[in-house]
């Protein structure tokens, strides 16, 4: 009977996470807008399957985010990851909220921590200093769900 009770309740705190259709995030999605519009405009776009830009002016010195929660890193057709990126989608990664919050606010770091190769590197020079702020980026971000 507990065990029950402890997955209802479970089920119950769930359900609103994923009312619609997107995961739940610790972030604010209109301050990382703010954070994006600042920020990551410079390399990157988020431009859906059509090619219309969603958010950004088309950059493309980083790989388009449309659809990265829960997108395997190293994946977007044309775009030339570092090799320590498309490692890590390889091993079976996804971006997830935990993972998109520790690259971005130490993409070689990050990296070289969890393959645990002291050698490996990102492409991505810049980093998000504070950590609420990369939490927002990602609700932002999430909300540009893949079809």
């Amino acid at each position: 009977m507990k065990k029950f009770t402890i997955a209802a309740a479970l089920a119950v705190l769930a359900a609103p996470a994923f009312a619609d259709g997107h995961a739940s995030t610790q972030g604010d999605a209109a301050a990382g807008e703010e954070q994006f519009n600042r920020q990551c405009v410079a390399c990157h776009v988020v431009a859906d399957a059509s090619g219309e830009v969603l958010a950004g002016r088309n950059a493309k010195t980083g790989p388009n985010l449309y659809g990265i929660a829960g997108r395997v890193p190293g994946s977007v057709e044309g775009f030339r990851y570092s090799d320590s990126v498309v490692e890590l989608g390889e091993a079976g990664t996804l971006w997830t909220e935990e993972t998109f919050v520790g690259y971005v606010q130490n993409p070689t770091g990050w990296l070289r921590e969890t393959l645990d190769n002291r050698r490996a590197r990102g492409k991505m020079a810049y980093q998000v200093r504070e950590e609420s702020q990369a939490y927002d980026l990602y609700a932002y971000l999430s909300t540009f769900a893949a079809e």
